[in-house]
């Protein structure tokens, strides 16, 4: 048999093998009904949106944090509590608390159509890679049997497109960028950055959106059920 043209497929998550909008809104909303039970003052001046306010706010003036999206919600946390009256230590104790109640959450996820099954077939022939600037770990998930290696934008102090996550990921399965695919929905982050590191990069399109010349992909999909014989055909190339 010739061998094949790619060794690694990288992989995004959120967004890329479920959709992550309602995932959040859910941990989220658990994390408010904890908080009512275990800091019913947080929740009454600070609620989803306010939260999230407070995350925008650090993101801008606290520039350690923008790739550490976990830390950086544990923080927003904190100092929601303490302007709630809670002293230090409660507010480190009860933010430590509910960010466990939202990682839970976070991980209560439903892949989209055909992910696992496509997954379970490329794992057979490739090294899969997981690359997210999320705060998921695949590894929490059933999904995560399918993969070799995980990078997020917290363990690199860097997010897509910046090519760190890319150079990790070729650096874990030792290939060169020529024998290396990466699969993701978003045209900066995913497409762009793949391209600027060397890599093919095949779009998850699910909303048939279009592109500019720039964010080009080498190839693109709808549904996950697609992508086995999508892969086969850039091999022919």
């Amino acid at each position: 048999m010739a061998k094949r043209r790619y060794a690694l497929i990288t992989f995004d998550l959120d967004d890329t093998l479920w959709d992550v909008g309602p995932v959040l809104a859910r941990a989220e909303q658990r994390v408010e009904q904890w908080m009512r039970t275990h800091c019913p003052g947080v929740p009454e001046r600070f609620d989803r949106v306010a939260l999230m306010e407070l995350r925008r706010q650090l993101h801008r003036e606290r520039p350690e944090l923008r790739h550490r999206i976990g830390a950086l919600r544990l923080e927003a946390m904190r100092l929601a509590l303490v302007a709630c009256g809670h002293d230090e230590a409660a507010a480190r104790r009860l933010a430590a608390e509910a960010f466990a109640v939202f990682m839970e959450g976070r991980h209560d996820i439903e892949p989209f159509a055909a992910v696992d099954a496509v997954l379970a077939e490329l794992a057979r022939h490739y090294v899969l890679g997981a690359l997210t600037n999320g705060n998921a770990d695949v590894f929490r998930l059933p999904l995560g049997r399918h993969f070799r290696f995980a990078f997020s934008a917290e363990s690199l102090g860097a997010s897509k497109p910046a090519p760190a996550h890319f150079e990790a990921a070729l650096r874990a399965a030792d290939v060169p960028p020529a024998r290396a695919l990466h699969v993701g929905d978003h045209l900066e982050h995913d497409v762009l950055g793949a391209r600027r590191a060397g890599l093919t990069a095949v779009w998850f399109n699910r909303e048939g959106r279009e592109h500019d010349g720039e964010h080009a992909p080498d190839a693109q999909f709808r549904d996950f059920a697609e992508l086995p014989a999508l892969i086969g055909d850039l091999e022919g190339k």
